[in-house]
C-alpha cells in the first residue's frame, strides 16, 4: 500500500498559513481545525515550513506568552521531510519513527497534494493487518 491509498481515503485538504502570520493566528487554526500541524507556504503556494502544537508549546516554554505575538517563520520548522503519493506506508513510517515527526506534507512536481499523520498511517496499517488476518482465517477455513 502506498501514500495515495490514505490520500484517497481521507481526503487532500491541508491547512496552510503564510510565514508572516503570528503564532497566535497558527495556534488558533489549530485549535479551530482541531489538527496537530498547519504547513506554511510562500506567495507560489511551495512548501517553506510547517509547525506543530508542539513546536508552539516548546516555544511558549522556552520565550514566554510574548512568542505569541511573533511570525511563525520564527518557530516552523524549514528543513520539511517530504514524501509523495508513490511511497510506501512502511517507507513513511521509517521516516517519522526515525526522525521523531508527526506529520509529512504530500508533494507531487512541487505541489501540495495532501497531508498524512502518524494517526493516518496506524490507521492504514490496522486495517490493513485486519484484512490479512481475515483472509488468512479464510483460507484455513475453506480447507
Amino acid at each position: 500500500m502506498n501514500v495515495a491509498a490514505i490520500l484517497n481515503e481521507k481526503g487532500r485538504q491541508v491547512v496552510t498559513a503564510g510565514r508572516k502570520q503570528t503564532i497566535l493566528e497558527i495556534a488558533q487554526r489549530l485549535s479551530e481545525a482541531k489538527i496537530g500541524s498547519v504547513i506554511i507556504t510562500d506567495d507560489k503556494d511551495a512548501v517553506v515550513g510547517i509547525v506543530s502544537e508542539r513546536d508552539i508549546v516548546r516555544h511558549l516554554g522556552t520565550s514566554g506568552q510574548d512568542v505569541l505575538n511573533r511570525p511563525v517563520e520564527t518557530c516552523m520548522t524549514t528543513n520539511v521531510i517530504s514524501c509523495q503519493e508513490s511511497d510506501t506506508i512502511e517507507e513513511i513510517m521509517a521516516q517519522m519513527t526515525s526522525r521523531r515527526f508527526r506529520h509529512m506534507p504530500v508533494v507531487e512536481d512541487n505541489n501540495l497534494v495532501g497531508l498524512v499523520s502518524i494517526g493516518d498511517v496506524v490507521k492504514f496499517r490496522i486495517a490493513e493487518a485486519e484484512m490479512e488476518a481475515d483472509a488468512m482465517r479464510q483460507y484455513i477455513s475453506a480447507g
